[in-house]
């Protein structure tokens, strides 16, 4: 009976901690780490592997929230996509286009006056991967994706509640599967390839806005830290999803 408490308890906290009007930052210290995946597991579009200098940073500890942009549109008078009315507060907010996360962004960088934003892909690696924690994982936050992740194996076709998968090395869920998460950079061929190794910041335009992360409905191979996908800017859909970055 005690350990049935104890466990009570502890799913109640749980859902506490989740259930956030605002995103929970989790710092990223700076650092050099290897992106891409030098063992081409998936396309080219992750090659070539190349190391990249990031300044530090803190990202959210999940992806938003049904609740935290509830919050948003009731601060700003936006309306509420109607595909997700019946989802849960502690859902992971999907049917948001590029251009909706970066106004979330802004709202929330002008409400805090802080430097609130999208990751660029590189941040968004770097913090999957763990940071300097980096176990090396090919997921994040683990080698089975069963226990970090919701992909197309074990979600039942659907997102589930933020933060109830294994974290990262940084205490980061769902970077693998559950959405994809949209970031700051345009899509482009090179991975960076022509461009600084340090804190990098994409092409100067392009057709696609970057994705990364992998979804529910996707196989473990797109879950994979290295995948990258993107999309149009104006796409919203069932599938994607975002989380913020804080620089510092």
């Amino acid at each position: 009976m005690k350990k049935l408490f104890t466990t009570l308890a502890l799913f109640l906290l749980f859902g506490l901690v989740n259930a956030q009007e605002y995103p929970q930052m989790i710092l990223v210290e700076g650092g050099t780490f290897t992106m891409g995946d030098s063992e081409m597991e998936g396309s080219a579009d992750e090659l070539p592997a190349h190391d990249v200098t990031l300044k530090t940073f803190s990202i959210a500890k999940t992806e938003t929230t049904v609740l935290q942009w509830k919050t948003f549109c009731n601060a700003t008078g936006r309306t509420f996509p109607s595909e997700m009315a019946d989802e849960v507060d502690e859902a992971p907010m999907a049917y948001v286009s590029w251009y909706d996360a970066v106004a979330y962004t802004d709202w929330l960088a002008d409400k805090t006056g802080k430097n609130y934003r999208l990751p660029t892909e590189a941040e968004w690696e770097y913090a999957a991967r763990g940071g300097n924690k980096s176990k090396g994982y090919k997921y994040s936050g683990g080698r089975s994706l069963d226990n970090v992740g919701w992909f197309a194996d074990n979600s039942g076709r659907q997102t589930h509640k933020v933060g109830y998968k294994q974290p990262n090395e940084l205490g980061i869920y769902d970077m693998s599967g559950n959405l994809w998460e949209w970031c700051k950079d345009w899509s482009g061929e090179d991975y960076y390839g022509k461009s600084t190794k340090d804190n990098p910041k994409g092409p100067a335009t392009g057709t696609y806005r970057v994705w990364r992360g992998g979804s529910w409905d996707d196989t473990a191979a797109g879950c994979r830290i290295a995948n990258r996908n993107g999309g149009m800017p104006e796409n919203r859909g069932y599938y994607c999803g975002f989380r913020v970055v804080l620089s510092q």
